[in-house]
């Protein structure tokens, strides 16, 4: 076991500094992120796990469950260590059939931060992610609305940190003349590669991105040069498209999940590999 998280750490502000390494919960919850886990202890070791291995990034949300996998992370974290960083998201809901829903209108967004700050037990959240577009591509439009409310949640001293997810560049832009924008959640991964100039942008202004899905998610990533180069390097693909993610950007921030000790070790082993220019060369060409 090792308690150095590869890659280092990212500063979105002066108060927030994660591994980037981190640790996305959705798995935590039952089959379809619905309902409670069926082994609920077996969910705590992971997360007391992940603490131990020293990663202090843990992305979740209340509607995972709905409000199981908050209360998972309380049960086996609370009270947090120092270091913890909560990352959440509001925007959505889970509906009787398992579906996604989106919830932005201004008391539906309240109460999504209430629901997170109870069932997290906090009494102000680290960021709050808003929640927009589609299932996993944005939708054009005005953000405005939305993001006022969670900044006047943000003024009313509920939350610390804003960030916004599925979204284009343009409403990122919207986003950051209402109130600052420290991190921008998409989908991304290496066969993924819509958002390459919004990365760079927002490295330039020290901006996390995370992505999700980024071993391919509900779809997992397939590819014969990706298998060639993990072959070449007696890895998994997985590993490799992880460590792909971190040396792509400074600012890309990983939050892979698992509801599994063994594949969570894993995984922060992988993040730490080390590619040479030929295989990041003959990576990028998946994308192209």
């Amino acid at each position: 076991m090792t308690t150095t998280v590869p890659a280092g750490t990212f500063s979105m502000a002066d108060d927030l500094t994660v591994t980037r390494v981190g640790y996305g919960a959705m798995q935590l919850a039952g089959p379809h992120v619905f309902g409670p886990p069926a082994d609920r202890a077996g969910a705590v070791a992971v997360l007391r796990e992940v603490v131990e291995l020293g990663i202090t990034h843990i992305d979740t949300s209340d509607y995972y469950g709905p409000h199981v996998t908050n209360q998972i992370i309380a049960e086996a974290l609370h009270p947090y260590p120092e270091s913890l960083r909560i990352v959440t998201k509001v925007g959505a809901l889970r509906d009787a059939e398992g579906g996604w829903p989106p919830a932005l209108a201004p008391g539906q967004l309240r109460q999504a931060v209430h629901d997170n700050l109870r069932n997290l037990k906090l009494d102000a959240l680290d960021v709050v992610n808003l929640r927009v577009g589609g299932f996993d591509a944005p939708t054009a439009g005005s953000i405005a609305a939305p993001f006022t409310v969670l900044a006047q949640l943000q003024q009313d001293g509920l939350i610390k940190h804003l960030g916004i997810s599925t979204v284009t560049a343009e409403q990122v832009a919207e986003a950051q003349t209402i109130a600052p924008v420290v991190s921008v959640q998409n989908r991304y991964n290496i066969a993924h590669r819509e958002d390459d100039a919004l990365i760079d942008s927002l490295a330039a202004q020290q901006i996390a991105y995370v992505p999700y899905f980024p071993l391919g998610g509900f779809t997992p990533l397939q590819s014969d040069t990706l298998a060639a180069v993990a072959a070449r390097l007696q890895a998994t693909p997985y590993a490799v498209a992880l460590a792909w993610l971190l040396q792509r950007s400074p600012n890309i921030l990983l939050i892979p999940g698992t509801s599994s000790v063994a594949h969570l070790r894993a995984n922060v082993e992988g993040a730490g590999m080390q590619l040479s220019a030929a295989d990041l060369a003959e990576l990028d060409g998946i994308g192209s």
